[in-house]
């Protein structure tokens, strides 16, 4: 491989900008080594925390369009010049923070599999408490009891089947409220258990009942009431909600991104869970660092402006040095939208600029990588690299155009160094295009396409003025708010379609074309 590629371009991808002096030094080594053929850049670590939008942070824009050369560092010659020690504490800093183990999550499970016991061993429990205490006084099983035995036990297995298939499942969300469905079947469970453990002390085992048939009819009663629960519990978990009623239309307060989604008959916070799943896989990613454009520019129109008070200070001053500030940034106002459209269209001019020379410089490193897989076939199959190997050995090619890429696009604290190269090593291993590669980076993909230390987080807090238990309604509002940003919900409901039928007779499509002889025709 030192064949091929003599020296590395490892590129960082949050460098940490320094006083002006610092700079100045770094460009002065940066001319200083130009002369040189190779370019040797450090891997600086990054945080994989989002930015937030309130930090008053000069923009990136205002950085040198050649920061990664000015930040030059000493590195080696080899092909991996990443050092341990940038390695580790690069992935120190994108390390998400560990979750505690929280055991409210599993109370439901815990209380469903409760349940689901004493469902299994209650009918068991009438078939041989009989047995064991009355044994010489039961009257002999006949064929019909024991077709009732095998009735019994196919019952019991789908029950548990259907059970475990409904039940048995990790919660997908913690809800604020209980929820009422669910609540109410193991309400009505535990009381048809209840109620038959009471009529089987009361009849059978203070009696020391004589038919064991009777019992064994009594057992499969109970089982077939069960069976019928489970029928109750997926039309009211599953099937009640599938017809659409509702229309919600969910909207970002930061960028305004909106959506919609048909609902059936559900509560608020179900809604609500129901919404938070859909933005993982519809929405885009959220990027404050997006939102900080339009507050940097008022900000620097109104640090323009100098106020001078010929008349002394006053009572008033402050109160009209605030006056003077808002009138002057009305008359401004008329020619801002000049200076905010020659701002877009330069930062247009460098996102194309920039998406060319990583076009570029992708192609240029799977060609490579082609050109190595030819020549590893040659090699004895001891002396052949992984995917991962190829993928830490062309990254330098690309890292510059791409770390650039993503700053001009604020993309950089989506994207950490691992993840890049685990996703170039996944195209590798698959034959993938250069195009293949650079569609995770050249279009903004939903939250779920990153890695989840990208994600805001995974708390959200419900604002509902109605009981988050109470159903959907027209007209219904509510929020979802989370730690920088939050998503309205308007509740519309769908309304009743009506069709009409109009019959159409087949002979009123007929016309009749009369020629005459003196027409051309």
């Amino acid at each position: 491989m030192t064949d091929h590629c003599a020296f590395s371009h490892c590129v960082g991808f949050d460098a940490v900008r320094g006083e002006r002096s610092s700079r100045d030094r770094h460009k002065s080594h940066s001319r200083d080594s130009s002369s040189r053929s190779d370019k040797n850049v450090t891997i600086s670590a990054s945080s994989a925390q989002p930015q937030q939008p309130d930090q008053s942070s000069a923009p990136t824009d205002a950085q040198d369009d050649n920061w990664g050369e000015t930040t030059t560092a000493v590195t080696g010659t080899s092909d991996h010049s990443l050092s341990q020690e940038d390695l580790a504490g690069f992935g120190k800093e994108t390390e998400g923070p560990v979750e505690k183990l929280n055991c409210v999550r599993f109370l439901p499970l815990a209380l469903a599999l409760v349940l689901g016991l004493l469902v299994l061993i209650t009918p068991l429990s009438f078939l041989v408490l009989p047995q064991l205490m009355w044994p010489e006084r039961l009257q002999a099983c006949g064929t019909a009891c024991e077709g009732l035995f095998l009735s019994l036990a196919f019952k019991l297995l789908i029950l548990l089947l259907a059970g475990w298939a409904l039940f048995v499942r990790p919660a997908r969300a913690s809800l604020p409220r209980i929820a009422v469905f669910r609540a109410l079947l193991g309400l009505l469970t535990l009381l048809l258990l209840l109620s038959y453990w009471l009529f089987f002390g009361v009849r059978i085992l203070d009696s020391q009942d004589e038919n064991y048939q009777g019992i064994v009819q009594f057992a499969v009663s109970l089982v077939d009431a069960l069976l019928f629960i489970h029928y109750l519990a997926v039309v009211l978990l599953e099937i009640r909600h599938l017809q659409p009623c509702f229309s919600l239309c969910v909207v970002r307060s930061t960028d305004g991104e909106t959506h919609h989604y048909n609902l059936g008959q559900l509560s608020i916070q179900r809604a609500a869970l129901v919404i938070l799943e859909h933005y993982y896989k519809d929405f885009s990613v959220h990027n404050p660092a997006l939102l900080t454009a339009a507050k940097s520019r008022a900000a620097k129109h109104l640090a323009g402006l100098k106020v001078y008070n010929v008349d002394g200070a006053g009572s008033d001053a402050a109160s009209a040095q605030s006056r003077a500030k808002i009138a002057a940034a009305a008359r401004q106002r008329d020619t801002s939208h000049n200076e905010l459209y020659y701002e877009e269209a330069e930062h247009d001019r460098r996102v194309r600029k920039r998406k060319a020379r990583l076009v570029v410089a992708v192609e240029e490193a799977f060609t490579h990588v082609r050109r190595l897989q030819e020549e590893e076939k040659k090699k004895p199959p001891g002396d052949e690299m992984d995917p991962r190997e190829a993928a830490q050995a062309i990254f330098p090619s690309m890292a510059r155009a791409l770390q650039k890429y993503l700053r001009t696009t604020r993309q950089q604290h989506c994207h950490s160094m691992d993840s890049i190269q685990a996703h170039l090593a996944f195209c590798i291993t698959n034959n993938m295009t250069p195009k293949a590669f650079l569609e995770s980076y050249l279009m903004t993909g939903p939250t779920l396409q990153y890695t989840r230390e990208c994600w805001q987080t995974r708390q959200w807090t419900l604002v509902s003025e109605a009981s988050v238990t109470s159903p959907l309604r027209h007209g219904s509002e509510f929020q979802l708010k989370s730690s920088d940003f939050s998503l309205v919900v308007t509740s519309k409901a769908i309304p009743h379609l009506k069709l009409i039928e109009e019959y159409v007779h087949p002979k009123s499509h007929k016309f009749v074309l009369q020629l005459q002889s003196e027409t051309s025709v």
